[in-house]
């Protein structure tokens, strides 16, 4: 149960970020200001379904990765930590920030800047946590029996 709960929750936030992060990109290309108002408003509201998603992958990943010794396991945890400090140090306070520039109409070198590092961040989560569900899936495989002797064809 723990196992599903993880790979859901893991899953959540990992789709979660991906739709913040087209979503702003199709709007700084393609969109008016009140388009991009409209994303970085929802974008804030999201805040409620990635903040829980990710808090709760990283307890249930933290509870089933004690006393494993994988490399993998390892690897993920690292990961974790520079998503978590991303997302707490630059996504959470960029998405606030760009959110009320944006309902003002203040689309200046400020919010250019703070979009782009917001874009670049991001994408950094997005490949972090996309490496850590390959990790996961990988670790959930059972290994591969090797064959005992050869292989006998039915009678």
């Amino acid at each position: 149960m723990k196992t599903k709960a993880h790979a859901v929750a893991g899953a959540l936030a990992l789709l979660t970020i991906c739709i913040f992060w087209c979503a702003t990109a199709a709007t700084e290309l393609f969109g008016d200001a009140a388009a991009i108002a409209s994303v970085k408003k929802c974008i804030v509201a999201g805040m409620l379904v990635l903040i829980p998603a990710m808090a709760v992958a990283g307890a249930l990943g933290l509870s089933l990765g004690r006393g494993w010794r994988s490399p993998a396991v390892e690897r993920k945890k690292r990961r974790m930590k520079i998503a978590a400090a991303n997302g707490i140090l630059i996504l959470i306070p960029s998405a606030v920030f760009l959110a009320g520039r944006a309902e003002a109409g203040a689309f200046d070198a400020a919010f250019a800047t703070v979009q782009a590092l917001e874009l670049i961040a991001g994408a950094v989560n997005i490949t972090l946590l996309s490496l850590n569900m390959r990790d996961g899936l990988a670790l959930r495989r059972k290994p591969a029996r090797p064959a005992s002797g050869p292989e006998r064809m039915p009678a």
